[in-house]
């Protein structure tokens, strides 16, 4: 009875403590999502401003578009909303075709929102999600690290009460610096308090949501003493109520000149939101599947065109807050959305007077958290290249933009990888004179693996771009040695791949060897190489029966032909 009744308890108190630890997680993440919603309700408020659309659009991007990538996406992580390198592509774009901010102007960003939707769905179909496998770690941190440095340049604006038109992070600096003599020192002294606030706060006490805390008291504030009448500038009025669903009106050639500018919309909204999921599936160790999100990148985009608001992205600075304010999983978002509906309803009036520096300066101690200072000093001590690679991507971010900033890091690692293909580590093996085992060596004129044998190692496919290199190293270890060269055996096991360009060289070469009565013997061969070999007929050339799965045959077959030639050679001196 006794262990049956002990058998009995442990599984019910194990049950407890998980449905415990379950609603604590949950009670965090719904936390979180207030937080979040404290901060990130005026943050999209302000891209409004960058859209060329009414304020309460910013406010509709974290209504729908949240509850569409929560249910059809699959990164814990990613907060999609409005995003301000995907508003800047098609402000520029439609303030030529409409003027910003009448209803033919509003018509045409929401158009933008439902093409881009189509657009992603189409990718979703092609699983172009393989894009992402292009940002290695490097590329993420770099790419989090100046996304952080072009937020924060952006909020120093707000944060000193000037006024700032461009829109590029290193013109804004300059723009600054030439208007110091304008700031406003209410507000900049503001600004430093709540920065100083923060900062100190998530040392002494990371779990408290300083954040929404911050702005309830900033807002009481406001209300209390008036701060604008000190020249601290707020978020001023907001529309109510929830967005009506429809269709835009946009006519048939005004859609077709949308297709250029939607095009750049989602190329930047599959790379940016990729990076984004994927940096912070890294950092707490998830797993993420890029097609799926794209998926629910088309769902929010989708929603977000037929609420009349404009088009939505993975948002770096957005997620970094989430994650910030605790959010494990999409139930913050949905909580975030929540909130929205309740303030689009009842609290668009306290909303007005929140000032805009406070909202700046806690994005900014955000902005800052971005540059991961720790895995930058980790790359610079193992890799030294790939730091140069990822300081490369922060400064395109900064220096151009995120959407080029993105590509330029794909091309640089694409280019990295070309690099190490064209340039393989080649060697010849030859036996260690303690351990009888085949050991590396360098490539060089005279080196054998034994008498009359050259055991050569390649360490990459072979394609257009390094052929040549095997043909010269093979071409200097075959000429001129020491002791004629009778047999070279290529240990071919990192070679799947030949493309026609190298099949052709490697033809040429083989027969000047048999020319020269020089046999070549493959070991390590794999079923793809030995399909290349024999569909760019080089087998007839190196001869079927010198092809070898295992290195230890392929050697002893070689050791045979040296033997051979030799004893054919001392029979023609006789």
């Amino acid at each position: 009875m006794g262990s049956t009744t002990g058998g009995t308890d442990l599984p019910l108190k194990g049950g407890a403590s998980v449905a415990v630890r379950g609603w604590r997680a949950r009670l965090r993440d719904v936390v979180a999502g207030v937080s979040l919603a404290s901060m990130n309700i005026p943050q999209v408020l302000g891209y409004t401003r960058i859209a060329a659309m009414p304020a309460v659009t910013g406010l509709y991007t974290v209504l729908l578009p949240l509850v569409a990538f929560a249910c059809f996406g699959s990164s814990r992580h990613l907060v999609v909303a409005a995003d301000s390198a995907t508003a800047a592509i098609f402000s520029s774009a439609l303030g030529r075709m409409a003027t910003p901010g009448s209803p033919h102007y509003m018509a045409l960003v929401s158009m933008v929102a439902l093409l881009s939707a189509g657009f992603l769905l189409v990718a979703r179909l092609f699983r172009l999600g393989f894009l992402a496998d292009f940002l290695s770690r490097t590329v993420l941190v770099g790419f989090m690290a100046g996304v952080g440095v072009q937020v924060a340049l952006a909020m120093l604006r707000d944060m000193l009460g000037l006024a700032v038109t461009a829109h590029n992070p290193l013109l804004q600096l300059f723009q600054m610096l030439a208007h110091l003599p304008r700031l406003s020192m209410p507000t900049m002294a503001l600004s430093a308090c709540v920065v100083g606030l923060i900062m100190l706060g998530d040392r002494l006490a990371p779990r408290v949501p300083l954040g929404l805390l911050t702005v309830v008291g900033a807002i009481a504030a406001s209300m209390m003493f008036d701060l604008s009448r000190y020249g601290i500038e707020t978020i001023g009025p907001i529309e109510s109520g929830l967005p009506h669903l429809g269709l835009p009106h946009v006519s048939w050639n005004d859609m077709l000149a949308l297709l250029p500018v939607t095009t750049s919309c989602v190329f930047v909204i599959i790379a940016q939101s990729a990076a984004t999921s994927r940096a912070f599936a890294m950092r707490f160790h998830d797993r993420v599947n890029d097609n799926a999100d794209i998926l629910g990148l088309c769902a929010a985009n989708a929603v977000a065109g037929l609420s009349g608001t404009f088009t939505v992205n993975g948002s770096p600075t957005q997620t970094a807050m989430a994650a910030r304010a605790g959010a494990r999983t999409q139930l913050a978002q949905l909580t975030f959305a929540a909130v929205t509906m309740l303030v689009l309803l009842f609290l668009t009036a306290p909303l007005r007077y929140l000032p805009r520096c406070v909202l700046a300066s806690i994005v900014f101690t955000v902005a800052l958290g971005m540059i991961d200072l720790r895995a930058m000093k980790a790359i610079w001590r193992e890799s030294p290249g790939e730091y140069g690679l990822a300081m490369a991507t922060a400064a395109a971010v900064v220096g151009i933009g995120v959407e080029q900033g993105i590509f330029l890091a794909i091309a640089l690692s694409l280019f990295r990888h070309v690099r190490h293909s064209y340039e393989p580590h080649t060697m010849v093996l030859r036996y260690d004179t303690h351990t009888g085992l085949l050991e590396p060596g360098a490539v060089a004129a005279g080196q054998q693996t034994a008498p009359g044998l050259v055991v050569y190692r390649f360490s990459a496919d072979l394609f257009y771009a390094n052929s040549a290199r095997f043909v010269a190293d093979v071409r200097l270890l075959v000429d001129n040695p020491a002791t004629p060269v009778s047999c070279l055996v290529v240990e071919a096991s990192a070679i799947t791949d030949i493309d026609f360009s190298a099949a052709s060289d490697l033809r040429d070469l083989f027969m000047a060897l048999r020319r020269r009565n020089i046999g070549v013997v493959f070991g390590r061969v794999s079923p793809y190489l030995r399909a290349d070999m024999d569909r760019h007929r080089i087998t007839p050339v190196v001869g079927a029966e010198n092809l070898y799965t295992q290195l230890h045959t392929a050697i002893g077959a070689a050791q045979a032909i040296v033997k051979a030639r030799g004893e054919a050679a001392i029979h023609r001196q006789g």
